[in-house]
């Protein structure tokens, strides 16, 4: 296993992002939320994941303002492209992957959802969306208008979580999973530790279902 941090230019400002290679001809990239960056165990259980599986992983490290999500959906989406596209381009140039993994959690479901699930190089990846922003019209249409695989999974107290729309991206291409009782973080309850850490296992294992 070879781990590098690597550093570069975007088109509004430079970017860093953690390339971890195994020699894999899979690879995941990582899409981190804003503050949940990659030590927290959604996304720390999910690499260990990958690396259990021999599985190549991109985390990208973007870092926006407090009121980034106040702006145009289309702005927001703009500007996380600009910043991702880069990587993207750089790693899938450098080697040569049979198979891509798309994971984001939050506002890493946004460049998800409204871009790369409609670009045709990533037209067979598969894509895990945790905690999506389904009160984004764009990342519902996003999502439910798209044909790869896809594993959804949403507490019920979040408040981007809908039962009408989940149902509806419940589909042939997508498996949903509603947490109960959990928040925007997938923590369930006020302090019920138990039940967090049952859920973290069962999102990990439908994350290996994918695999």
């Amino acid at each position: 296993m070879r781990v590098s941090e690597k550093v570069i230019e975007g088109k509004a400002n430079y970017i860093r992002y953690t390339h971890i290679e195994m020699e894999s001809e899979r690879i995941c990239f990582m899409f981190s939320g804003s503050g949940y960056t990659y030590d927290k165990p959604l996304f720390y259980y999910a690499t260990m994941t990958m690396l259990d599986n021999s599985i190549d992983i991109v985390h990208i490290h973007y870092k926006y303002e407090t009121d980034f999500l106040k702006r145009p959906i289309e702005e927001i989406t703009s500007a996380m492209m600009d910043d991702i596209h880069p990587v993207l381009k750089e790693v899938l140039t450098s080697r040569s992957y049979k198979e891509i993994f798309l994971i984001g959690k939050s506002l890493g479901t946004i460049p998800i959802a409204c871009s790369l699930l409609k670009k045709e190089e990533f037209s067979h990846a598969k894509a895990v969306l945790l905690t999506p922003l389904l009160n984004f019209k764009s990342v519902f249409d996003g999502i439910l208008t798209s044909r790869q695989q896809s594993l959804l999974v949403i507490g019920d107290k979040d408040p981007h979580y809908s039962s009408e729309k989940m149902a509806q991206l419940n589909t042939a291409a997508n498996k949903t999973e509603v947490v109960a009782r959990a928040n925007h973080h997938l923590d369930a309850g006020k302090f019920e530790t138990h039940h967090s850490i049952e859920a973290l296992s069962r999102v990990m294992a439908l994350i290996e279902d994918m695999l």
